[in-house]
């Protein structure tokens, strides 16, 4: 099976920018003599350097060997069982997906709906949404897991790509016995969730995308926004999550830091250096851009019109390129979702019961 497994972590700007400037280094030394002669090197010289760090990343972010044939779990089958049966928020096993160890944890809901897998933003753990499952329906089955080097997921020895992680998660709704489930991803994990279903497009019914962005080819944030996210300080340091809050955040916290930044405090505990630099590694040089006109997924785009982190014309740009999609630039910040759940919940809700009241026309 890993033979017949297609990688869809090209980048089609990517590679047009590599091209662009490995001919205008030829060019100005005057290695060729005309541009075109230029241009021809560069599309060569791109095409096998990129070849060649496709294939390093892909070996870094892909189990082998013993461990890619070999799905179990921590505790055994039973430990399964109990994951899926027990109807809590708190309930959550250590999964082993082919050598991978994701902290996982599902609320069961009505078997009539189609299951919420959960993708979080960097560095914050899945408790982090505990405010936002409290107000969705609760026949609404909800999955949620820890990214590796995150809360309760071991650090990977090895980097990894958003590609590889979304063949992970489709491997764990194997072991879960979901076949398919509606995404939700925010921020970070709205990354994820747009990988997901495009490469395992098959499981994925429905998508929610919320303050997130197309990766690389992001319309940026202020440059002393960004410099706050290099580090997961604001996790492990309470006075500097307060501090820095308001200008990361915007929205709600801007009227009330001290509540606002102690819920994440609080919630998105975890963030270990490690894990922490490999998610941003698993989105360096990633654009979602080349593959968005090709998902046909209903998909609802949630953006606030005061992101200081990820600015709305993001979520403008994923509703313009995704065919099927709808946008909603709810008045908030980056982080309402679980700031002020009441407002976006019903929302979201709606939109996955809408498929839900489709198919039982249908039959």
């Amino acid at each position: 099976m890993a033979r017949h497994r297609t990688r869809y972590d090209k980048n089609a700007l990517t590679f047009l920018g590599g091209v662009t400037l490995a001919a205008l280094i030829t060019y100005h030394r005057g290695m060729k003599d005309s541009v075109v002669e230029a241009f021809t090197f560069g599309v060569v010289t791109e095409a096998v350097v990129g070849f060649c760090a496709r294939r390093i990343l892909y070996c870094l972010s892909t189990p082998h060997g013993a461990a890619a044939r070999v799905t179990r779990l921590v505790g055994g089958m039973g430990s399964v069982r109990k994951l899926i049966d027990a109807d809590r928020i708190d309930d959550a096993r250590v999964i082993d997906v082919n050598g991978v160890r994701l902290k996982v944890a599902v609320r069961v809901g009505s078997s009539a709906r189609t299951p919420l897998l959960l993708a979080n933003g960097i560095g914050a753990s899945l408790e982090t949404f505990e405010p936002l499952i409290a107000h969705l329906d609760r026949n609404l089955t909800v999955i949620r897991f820890d990214v590796p080097g995150i809360g309760g997921s071991p650090t990977p020895p090895r980097p990894y790509r958003l590609p590889a992680l979304a063949r992970t998660l489709g491997r764990l709704l194997d072991i879960l016995g979901y076949p398919a489930v509606d995404v939700l991803g925010i921020s970070w994990g709205g990354g994820l969730a747009q990988q997901f279903a495009f490469t395992e497009r098959r499981r994925c019914r429905r998508l929610v995308l919320v303050a997130t962005s197309p990766g690389v080819t992001m319309v940026p944030p202020h440059p002393s926004v960004a410099a706050k996210m290099v580090t997961p300080r604001r996790y492990w340091d309470r006075q500097y999550m307060l501090r820095i809050a308001p200008d990361l955040y915007g929205g709600s916290v801007r009227t009330d830091p001290a509540s606002v930044g102690s819920l994440m405090a609080d919630f998105a505990r975890g963030a270990h250096l490690r894990g922490y630099a490999h998610q941003m590694l698993a989105t360096w040089g990633w654009s979602s851009i080349p593959f968005l006109p090709l998902l046909r997924q209903p998909t609802l785009v949630l953006a606030g019109s005061d992101d200081p982190l990820v600015p709305a014309a993001n979520g403008r740009i994923l509703a313009h390129l995704i065919r099927r999609a709808q946008l909603l630039v709810y008045p908030g910040g980056h982080i309402e979702l679980v700031a002020n759940p009441g407002m976006l919940a019903p929302r979201i809700d709606r939109f996955l019961a809408e498929e839900a009241q489709v198919r039982r026309r249908r039959t």
